[in-house]
């Protein structure tokens, strides 16, 4: 299973500053040594044409040439940097490269960080610089649109399960009937104006694994009644960890390794293309938050087994028609 990094970008964050930006190095350390199965492949930034089927020109610009003013760099939460505006790129990178990789026949790809979903259209938010499951599922599309044409557009289902809602995906794609946004997410948590998804489950301080499992299936059934999907982008976060500082849920490694089984098991069954980002994670002990994201890995691994040496029987779904190339 290929999965794309961008770690040795740092960002020279003042000390305190609350962001991991440790995790991803980490997170690559661990994957090489415990899942040597995983493909590990360096992230290529993305190009500003491709950035601009969703952001800005001016915002893009702004972010190359190191513009932003005060107040934007404070929304986003990074101060600038060349090493900020390449990191942003290269975020956006991987997503692509493992969209392609899912498209191609692998079924399942990864990216190590990404899932920068407060990224509004022309301005950043909450560590989000650029969102790499917009320009994504923008990209797959036209891609898409180029080979297979008389197929129809490609539909994509993002799955947001960062503990904060995806505010800047569903205002991208509000009038977007070809992308369906689904996020389960804290209530009372960032961001405080949410905007509208498609399906939003709103979650109480506290929520358990229990709660939490049954709340995911009843959205992915509404979203299953009403959209057929032919990529899924999924959102793993790890801040729904009940030892996450900004998370406020209360999951526990087993609860979340079987949220990130139940939306594999549903792409999967529908033989249906994922990739997936890692998202947010801030807990108190930072192996405690690589330990959840391994722990998606581990899960990934064994599905991409099944995508290999099986269909299975009664595929349904958009994906099970217009799979790329399920000999690769």
């Amino acid at each position: 299973m290929h999965a794309y990094y961008a770690d040795h970008f740092v960002l020279p964050l003042p000390s305190g500053h609350r962001f991991p930006m440790g995790k991803y190095a980490r997170l690559r350390e661990r994957l090489r040594a415990e899942l040597p199965q995983v493909e590990l492949l360096e992230a290529l930034p993305a190009s500003h044409g491709e950035l601009a089927l969703v952001h800005t020109p001016a915002y893009i610009e702004a972010v190359a040439q190191g513009s932003l003013s005060a107040a934007a760099q404070r929304e986003i939460g990074f101060p600038w940097s060349l090493a900020m505006a390449e990191r942003a790129r290269r975020s956006v990178g991987a997503t692509l490269l493992a969209c392609r990789s899912a498209l191609d026949g692998a079924g399942l790809a990864a990216n190590l960080a990404g899932g920068t979903h407060h990224a509004y259209a022309g301005k950043g938010s909450g560590f989000c610089v650029f969102n790499d499951l917009a320009v994504a599922a923008r990209l797959m599309q036209a891609e898409y649109a180029r080979t297979r044409r008389a197929h129809g557009p490609l539909r994509v289902a993002i799955i947001d399960l960062d503990v904060h809602q995806g505010n800047g995906t569903a205002h991208i794609f509000a009038h977007d009937d070809t992308v369906f946004t689904l996020s389960l997410h804290g209530a009372k948590n960032f961001p405080f104006r949410k905007e509208p998804s498609d399906v939003d489950v709103e979650l109480p301080d506290g929520c358990g694994d229990t709660e939490y499992l049954d709340a995911l299936e009843r959205a992915l059934e509404t979203m299953e009644q009403r959209f057929d999907p032919g990529l899924v982008l999924y959102l793993a976060g790890a801040d729904p960890h009940e030892g996450d500082r900004l998370g406020r849920l209360k999951l526990t490694f087993d609860g979340l390794e079987a949220r990130d089984r139940r939306v594999m098991d549903w792409a999967w069954r529908r033989r249906i293309p994922l990739a997936f980002a890692m998202g947010g994670g801030y807990g108190h002990d930072l192996e405690a938050t690589v330990q959840v994201q391994v722990n998606t890995y581990g899960a990934a691994l064994q599905y991409r087994e099944r995508w290999r040496s099986q269909v299975p029987a009664g595929a349904t779904g958009a994906g099970a028609g217009h799979w790329h190339n399920a000999a690769a």
